[in-house]
């Protein structure tokens, strides 16, 4: 730091009239800002006393209001809060505040910023506007300290079904009562009007090994205290990263309910044998210049553009700066703080590709040692373009840098339905032929194999996943269209009933590829938003799950629900080594463009069939593919799935008819080709 700098804060300080009290920084930059190394920020609790500490280098004075309530009224105490070393001011106060409100207000330069939760908040009033003291001890429910998280041996054995909170209950036909809320998520016993299940039980009828939950942590955009408004948002907004979001509790107003509320959801869950995967959305913030981040210390948590203004690779107004230590810290510590105190089992990270690699490996190691079964992936891109290097991104491309974290495939999503911002575009399941590579590619997972031609890669060039469990298979989620509502856009010159063999066709190459499974909420049941494309702010009308789908389209559903149980009982589909898939999976040679077929064996994975064959006929013809001659059992084909067997026949070809999957193994090893 030069000599004139320091002369220059000198004078500054001098004119504020605040020198003793100021926290002069090092310098300027955000680089030089102190780092605070301990694990107490926030608030500690005890019944005798709570210490408050916050950090501001940037402040000069800090204050610390107590409030009777979450909002309204005048603090009926105000502390002025004590300098310390790295940037840190703290006050503690010597009585029982339980059940008392607080927040903090930086004074910077001249300036009183407005009344804040610090980010680090773990307890909220309504709207998230005041922290509230709590004793988290008193928020468990009985049995949580016995809760058992189900556990898997390999990250590709996990089947992720991904939902919003209100979408599973709201609509009448769910049977649900708690409609639009954590427990309404996990209620036992709810029926359709048909007499199906519906809710929790649904979900573990399907199979499916885990839930990822939209954003539930306490956002911007819902009024908490007007729940008759009814308003929806998926929740991308944040506000306070640590706290259960009030609108999906039974009362907003107390902290203790919403976080009470959430644990018995997970609990429930776990009960049943379901992970839980929170999305977290570290990558910007829902307010920019009024955020907790920005009153308490202005700039430091965001990036900015060369210009000095806040970049934008979110879209949303702002991108965090997760490479600066004290947010990077904050995330690692978020995600602690999700996994002690709430038992989650895994996160999805929104614009992953915004935070940079060395945080997310610090986040990886920090959450694998605490849970060495945790599930960590996310969006490996970014909305918009950043100040942080391509290098350094967590991208996609990047993804063998990252440890332990996967990313989605776009390459197989868009592959199979068609390019995702090309509404009418259609994809190899839906007939679109130039697709087989990219559908190949998501075969293995994103992984190397010598048989793929990369060039012909729809998005990559080369394999970006050192192994099968860094990458996530799917064809659709919450964003853009449904699965069938892009079907309905891109082949309307066909029958619905060839639109649903295209759908069953989808979800049959997602749920027979190599990798993590991911799977939308409702798309087993043909799942329709009307057309609309992002549902974000939409209606309960056009989210929510219309359970009478279920008896209407139950064909579909129990295809689904047996591919499920296929890929459980068969490792063969979940093998966690890129060089298992290079040693195990050989393409087979096929005469049409439209068509993607493969063999596995001999016992792949440890699989008690010897060989399997996959077929997934993207074309609108019969295809007769030659296969090694041997006695066959067909298990899956376009309609049904029945691990004992639709067929047996003796051939060294097999017929699959248009839009759909055929799935068989044979009684010998194959010879060598």
């Amino acid at each position: 730091m030069g000599r004139r700098t320091i002369l220059g804060l000198f004078i500054i300080c001098l004119l504020s009239n605040a020198c003793q009290k100021m926290q002069i920084p090092l310098s300027t930059s955000y680089d030089d800002y102190p780092v605070y190394d301990g694990d107490d920020l926030g608030l500690q609790y005890s019944t005798n006393k709570s210490v408050f500490k916050v950090w501001s280098p940037i402040a000069n004075q800090m204050r610390l209001l107590i409030y009777q309530d979450g909002e309204g009224g005048q603090p009926i105490d105000i502390y002025k809060m004590a300098p310390s070393k790295e940037g840190v001011w703290s006050y503690q106060v010597d009585a029982d505040l339980v059940g008392k409100y607080y927040a903090f207000q930086a004074r910077v330069g001249k300036t009183w910023k407005q009344e804040v939760v610090d980010p680090y908040a773990k307890a909220v009033g309504v709207n998230g506007d005041r922290g509230q003291v709590l004793d988290f001890s008193s928020t468990n429910p009985s049995g949580w300290e016995i809760d058992s998280k189900p556990r898997l041996r390999h990250k590709t054995d996990a089947i992720i079904y991904e939902l919003h909170v209100r979408d599973i209950s709201m609509h009448e036909s769910s049977g649900i009562q708690a409609k639009g809320k954590f427990l309404g998520l996990v209620e036992k016993g709810s029926k359709s009007p048909a007499g199906l299940s519906t809710g929790i039980d649904h979900i573990k009828e399907l199979g499916v090994t885990h839930v990822h939950l939209l954003p539930s942590y306490d956002f911007k955009s819902l009024d908490e205290r007007k729940p008759e408004e009814n308003k929806y948002n998926w929740g991308y907004d944040p506000k306070n990263f640590n706290v259960p979001e009030g609108s999906y509790s039974s009362d907003p107003y107390d902290a203790a309910v919403r976080i009470r509320e959430f644990k018995t959801m997970v609990q429930r869950f776990h009960e049943r044998g379901i992970g839980v995967i929170l999305d977290v959305v570290y990558n910007h913030t829902g307010d920019t210049e009024n955020s907790n981040f920005n009153q308490l210390v202005p700039g430091y948590y965001y990036r900015q553009n060369t210009d000095g203004g806040f970049s934008n690779a979110s879209a949303c107004g702002n991108e965090t700066a997760s490479d600066r230590p004290m947010m990077r810290k904050f995330m690692i510590e978020s995600i602690a703080h999700w996994m002690q105190e709430y038992h989650l089992d895994g996160f999805r990270f929104d614009l992953m590709g915004i935070h940079d690699v060395e945080t997310m490996n610090a986040i990886s190691e920090a959450a694998h040692a605490i849970d060495p079964n945790v599930i960590l992936y996310g969006e490996g891109w970014t909305a918009g373009d950043s100040p942080l290097p391509l290098e350094k991104r967590a991208t996609k491309a990047n993804t063998p840098q990252l440890k332990k974290v996967a990313a989605f495939s776009d390459d197989i999503r868009d592959g199979l339905k068609g390019h995702v911002f090309t509404h009418d575009a259609a994809g190899f399941a839906s007939g679109k032929t130039g697709l087989k590579e990219s559908v190949k590619f998501g075969v293995v997972a994103s992984t190397f194999h010598p048989q793929l031609d990369y060039e012909a890669v729809n998005y990559s060039d080369q394999a970006w996943a050192p192994n099968p469990t860094q990458t996530v298979t799917y064809v659709s989620c919450h964003d853009n269209h449904t699965l069938w509502d892009r079907l309905v856009n891109s082949r309307s010159d066909v029958d619905e009933e060839t639109r649903k063999k295209m759908h069953r066709l989808a979800l049959a190459s997602v749920l027979t590829s190599q990798g993590i499974s991911f799977l939308h909420a409702g798309s087993e049941m043909r799942r329709t938003k009307y057309g609309v494309e992002n549902s974000f702010e939409s209606p309960d009308a056009i989210n929510s799950i219309n359970w009478n789908w279920k008896e209407e389209h139950n064909d579909v559903f129990e295809y689904v629900k047996g591919l499920i149980q296929l890929r459980k009982s068969h490792p063969a589909f979940r093998m966690d080594k890129a060089s298992q898939i290079r040693e195990s999976l050989t393409f087979l040679p096929t005469d049409s463009d439209q068509v993607v077929a493969y063999e596995m064996g001999p016992y792949a994975n440890g699989d008690d069939w010897t060989t399997i064959i996959v077929v997934l006929n993207g074309s609108p013809d019969n295809q007769v593919i030659p296969i090694s001659p041997k006695k066959y059992v067909q298990v899956v084909d376009g309609t049904r799935v029945n691990q004992k067997g639709l067929y047996q026949f003796s051939s060294n070809t097999v017929l699959v008819p248009p839009y759909s999957a055929a799935v068989l193994y044979g009684e010998v090893v194959t010879a060598t080709r």
